[in-house]
C-alpha cells in the first residue's frame, strides 16, 4: 500500500474493482492521478467521484482500496494471462487509436500478433449456408501467402469458421473473447479455443474471472474491428449481430467488405444491405489484398 504503482498497476486496480472503460477514462485516467502509493490514488480518486450520483461507484472505489497487486499479478501468472497496459510499446497501435480502447488488454498466446499491421476481421451470422467455408476456403491461402493475420470472435458459425481457415491456410488468427480467460462460450468452439490459446492468441478486455454475459459481446465487437485493418462480411441476415462489428467499424473508418449476396438468400439480406451503403463486394481476393499490398 505504501509503494507507488506503475500506471499498469493502477489501470489493473481499477479494472479488477469494476470500473468500467468509460468510467476509467472519465473518473482515474487523469494527469494528476495517475501515479502515486493505493492509498493516495484512492484519496484521489475518491474526490474525482464525489458529486457522482451512482452510488455503484462508491462500492467499486471501496474495492479498489482492499485489492493487492500482487495477489492480482500472481493470480494472472498462474492463469497463463498477460495484462497488457495501453502504455505499453506492446499495445496494438490500431486498437489504441479508436474512441474508447480497453485500458488493459488480457492477452493467451502468443504475443507478438498484437504487433501484427496486416489484419483483417471476419464476421458473420451463426446459421450460415454453404457459401461461407467455401469462400473462406478459397480466400484463405490468399491471405496466408500475404502474411494477413485474421480477427474474429470464436463465436459458433462464421467465427469459428474464419479462425478455422485461417489456421489450416497457415495465417495467425485472434480471437477476441467477450469473457474472462478462465471462461468460454460457447462449448462448440472450445477445443478451438484451446488450439488458439497454445498457438495463437485470445485476447479480452475482461479480468479472467469474468464470465460470459449477453451485453458484453457487442462491447467486445469494437475490438474485433479496432484490431483489424479491415473487416469482411461473410453471411449476414438482415439483422445479424456481425451488423454490430460492422457498424463499429464505420464508427472507426475502417474498410468494409462484403461477399456477394443472392436476393434470395435471407443469409445474405444483410451483406446486400451494407452494398447499398457502400461497402466493396468482393468478388477475388485482390479485391481485398489491393488495400494491404500498397
Amino acid at each position: 500500500m505504501t509503494t507507488t504503482l506503475t500506471l499498469r498497476q493502477y489501470l489493473l486496480l481499477l479494472v479488477y474493482s469494476g470500473f468500467t472503460t468509460r468510467q476509467i477514462y472519465k473518473y482515474a485516467c487523469n494527469s494528476d492521478i495517475q501515479y502515486g502509493t493505493q492509498q493516495m490514488l484512492y484519496e484521489k480518486l475518491r474526490d474525482k467521484i464525489a458529486n457522482a450520483e451512482d452510488p455503484r461507484l462508491y462500492t467499486k472505489l471501496h474495492r479498489f482500496n482492499t485489492l493487492h497487486i500482487n495477489h492480482i499479478e500472481h493470480a494472472l501468472s498462474k492463469a497463463k494471462v498477460h495484462a497488457i497496459s495501453i502504455d505499453s510499446p506492446d499495445y496494438p497501435q490500431l486498437l489504441k487509436h479508436i474512441y474508447d480502447p480497453p485500458v488493459i488488454l488480457f492477452c493467451r498466446g502468443n504475443l507478438a500478433f498484437l504487433k501484427h499491421t496486416h489484419t483483417l476481421a471476419i464476421v458473420g451470422s451463426r446459421q450460415h449456408t454453404h457459401y461461407t467455408p467455401q469462400a473462406l476456403n478459397y480466400l484463405m491461402p490468399h491471405f496466408a501467402q500475404h502474411r494477413l493475420t485474421i480477427v474474429s470472435g470464436l463465436a459458433q458459425g462464421a467465427d469459428a469458421i474464419a479462425h478455422q481457415c485461417a489456421i489450416k491456410a497457415g495465417c495467425a488468427t485472434i480471437a477476441v473473447l467477450g469473457f474472462g480467460h478462465r471462461h468460454h462460450y460457447p462449448q462448440h468452439t472450445q477445443q478451438l479455443r484451446k488450439h488458439i490459446d497454445a498457438y495463437h492468441l485470445s485476447v479480452s478486455e475482461y479480468p479472467p474471472q469474468t464470465p460470459p454475459a449477453k451485453y458484453r459481446f457487442p462491447e467486445r465487437n469494437r475490438l474485433i474491428s479496432g484490431l483489424a485493418r479491415g473487416v469482411l462480411i461473410t453471411e449476414a441476415r438482415e439483422r445479424s449481430g456481425a451488423l454490430i462489428t460492422v457498424d463499429q467499424a464505420l464508427d472507426q473508418n475502417r474498410n468494409v467488405y462484403v461477399l456477394p449476396g443472392d436476393m434470395f438468400n435471407t443469409y445474405t439480406r444483410g451483406n446486400l444491405l451494407r452494398v447499398q451503403e457502400g461497402a466493396e463486394i468482393v468478388l477475388s481476393e485482390k479485391d481485398i489484398l489491393k488495400d494491404y499490398c500498397q
